[in-house]
């Protein structure tokens, strides 16, 4: 085999010892540590499928990493084992994050009850009244109880309106054989506001709430997926207690504290360490919070990231305190060497204020006394880090042949 430049990786020993997905919030485990009451609660519920009668629609509601599509999901592995291969129960996740358009969830539920050789809905292109059509035609067929899982049902609302948990929530008065339940997760407690009063009252038949887990049940978690995941005696004591403590700081993120042990395990592996320690969980928080940062930087619209570049520029030659005068005189500057269009300084001055709620900058009001009051604008993410992502960008790219031009002025701005 020719030599590449992965034979080094590939040689290195690695500190998982089996898939390392374990780590990620994905894996269901065999059980689920501090979610007993809720499992309970939720299966009681359930059971009436069992039965081949209608559970109850439910409303589940808790913050992020709190269990919620954890316990869903383990309680549909739990009702597969109980039916094993007979088909009297469906179980339908759908994640409203990914589909979030009332035909796409009628048209995703619709196919799982049309087999392979039968026409199925299209993507696009039917009128909505013929794929509901089609979805109740198939799923009546038998004598099955339905149950559909709506995850993050808050987007689909607040994207597409609730038509499409009008026709979910009315079917079972169109169905003969079939009996359909909804059980909606969200971690937005206001959402049921934007719900007409119907939709609200069928959809709530049952509500649950799930409290976010404190930092000595994360660290009974990761222990779990540690020991799972990795190899005997290569994950510092002190690694799992810190991982749980910056998680709990977060409103007791499950996912959070899964990432942090993931990636400080990764990047421990890939320094061809012995032991995941805590230096590796610090950088591990950097690392996240970094690739947040560039998330969110790198699908600004342009106009942002022309302010985003003039403010380093800024910075760079000295200036890290500006006030909107200076931002907009920079950002005036650049659009003109590449012929961009130049918005308002009142649009501009929103913009700022944008950037100021992602975090990407901190911008505050301070009052100049009889000279009325400005903002005080500062840079909140690394310099670095920020114009690499910005360098991706080819509008930004094309600034570089004018940036002595610019830096010269920015200068000349700076000495009068």
């Amino acid at each position: 085999m020719e030599e590449t430049v992965f034979q080094t990786y590939l040689k290195s020993d690695t500190l998982f010892k089996k898939n390392r997905d374990i780590l990620r919030p994905s894996y269901i485990p065999e059980n689920l540590p501090h979610r007993d009451y809720q499992i309970d609660q939720l299966a009681s519920i359930l059971a009436t499928a069992l039965r081949g009668d209608r559970p109850s629609n439910v409303l589940i509601f808790g913050k992020t990493g709190t269990g919620k599509t954890a316990v869903v999901k383990f309680l549909g592995n739990e009702i597969k084992k109980s039916t094993g291969d007979m088909e009297n129960i469906q179980y339908i996740y759908i994640n409203c994050e990914v589909v979030d358009t009332q035909y796409g969830i009628l048209a995703n539920i619709g196919n799982r009850f049309i087999k392979d050789w039968e026409e199925h809905i299209p993507f696009t292109g039917w009128p909505t009244e013929k794929v509901y059509n089609r979805l109740k035609e198939k799923m009546d067929l038998e004598p099955r109880v339905t149950v559909i899982i709506l995850d993050e049902i808050d987007k689909l609302v607040y994207k597409s309106g609730d038509d499409v948990l009008y026709h979910l929530s009315k079917i079972n008065d169109d169905l003969k054989q079939a009996k359909v339940s909804i059980i909606g997760i969200s971690n937005d407690l206001k959402f049921t506001e934007f719900l007409d009063p119907r939709i609200k009252s069928r959809l709530g038949e049952e509500k649950m709430v799930f409290p976010p887990y404190n930092a000595q049940q994360l660290r009974d978690i990761l222990m779990q997926r540690a020991e799972l995941a990795f190899r005997e005696g290569v994950v510092e004591p002190s690694v799992i207690a810190i991982c749980a403590a910056l998680a709990a700081q977060e409103h007791g993120d499950a996912r959070r504290a899964l990432e942090l042990l993931r990636v400080a395990g990764e990047l421990a592996e890939r320094n061809k360490e012995k032991m995941v320690t805590e230096t590796y969980v610090y950088k591990a928080k950097n690392k996240i919070e970094l690739d947040c940062v560039a998330e969110v930087i790198r699908t600004l619209p342009t106009q942002s990231k022309l302010l985003l570049f003039g403010m380093i520029l800024n910075q760079e030659s000295g200036t890290e305190k500006l006030n909107t005068g200076d931002v907009y005189s920079t950002y005036k500057e650049l659009c003109k060497k590449i012929d961009v269009s130049v918005l308002t300084q009142r649009r501009i001055t929103d913009l700022l204020s944008e950037l100021d709620m992602l975090g990407i900058i901190h911008a505050r009001v301070i009052s100049k006394g009889r000279y009325g009051r400005t903002r005080e604008i500062q840079l909140s993410v690394p310099i670095v880090e920020a114009r690499k992502v910005l360098e991706e960008d080819e509008i930004i790219k094309e600034l570089y042949g004018h940036k002595i031009k610019i830096q010269a002025t920015l200068d000349f701005t700076q000495r009068t």
